[in-house]
């Protein structure tokens, strides 16, 4: 998989180059690339952001350097820029302007807190593409054309707002590229939480005994029916004390069944 990061802080990426991503990156499963934005800008100091018409707080992004930068990964020219399909009279904007058509597997994504949110079912889809192109915001956000020139999937990871999308395409990455083959194993994901509905059941390694805490008795019996009993039971108790709303949704699901 190809993961073309666009941004003003390239910096802001190390953690990507450690642990199991990195891995991923060394094995050649992951291919990640960290695109400067400010490179793609024609303003003379290199300028990204300016004041939003009509007044307002902040600063947006401007369009132009992310157009172009999203069309130099997309290995495309940037000599249609402004096209427009033929004009329709009451059209709006939106209608008028022609959509850059994207390479087949391919996906924008946008993170921002009006986007869907992110699951592990949204994670398990975004992780079957073959190209995917993240484009930080910052500031105040981005200028809305950008939208109106490019097929974009906006995604948030929660009900808040950051300071820029750099963290939150960390966290995305991180989370859809573990459904990515040779990334992880498919039994860490098939006893992962969520992936059957319900919060992962506790686990424990040596010592058997720490401050007076003792293992329990049923996960070095060696009875391995009676472990996957309790893991199940353990699971779905969790579920109930932690995520009510994951276990009605569980419970309604296997009264279906």
């Amino acid at each position: 998989m190809k993961i073309d990061i666009l941004t003003l802080f390239p910096e802001m990426f190390a953690p990507l180059q450690s642990s199991i991503i990195g891995r991923a990156v060394e094995n050649g499963i992951l291919e990640i690339n960290l695109v400067d934005i400010r490179q793609f800008s024609k303003d003379k100091h290199k300028k990204c952001d300016d004041a939003p018409f009509g007044g307002g707080a902040g600063m947006l992004m401007t369009v132009q350097p992310l157009y172009d930068a999203i069309k130099f990964v997309l290995g495309q020219s940037t000599d249609d820029e402004g096209k427009k399909a033929p004009n329709r009279k009451n059209a709006s904007v939106s209608e008028q302007m022609q959509l850059t058509k994207l390479p087949e597997k391919t996906i924008i994504v946008f993170p921002s807190p009006v986007g869907e949110v992110l699951t592990a079912k949204k994670a398990e889809k975004l992780s079957k593409y073959e190209h995917i192109i993240f484009v930080c915001g910052h500031y105040e956000g981005v200028d809305e054309r950008l939208f109106q020139l490019f097929p974009i999937c906006q995604i948030s990871i929660g009900d808040y707002v950051l300071t820029g999308g750099e963290l939150p395409t960390m966290v995305i990455v991180d989370t859809l590229s573990r459904f990515v083959d040779g990334v992880i194993s498919a039994e860490s994901l098939e006893n992962e939480s969520f992936s059957n509905g319900l919060l992962e059941y506790p686990q424990y390694t040596r010592p058997q005994i720490f401050q007076g805490i003792a293992v329990p008795e049923v996960l070095v019996s060696g009875n391995h029916q009676e472990v996957e009993k309790w893991r199940n039971e353990q699971s779905l108790k969790r579920t109930k004390s932690l995520r009510k709303d994951l276990a009605k949704n569980f419970e309604r699901k296997s009264k279906k069944q």
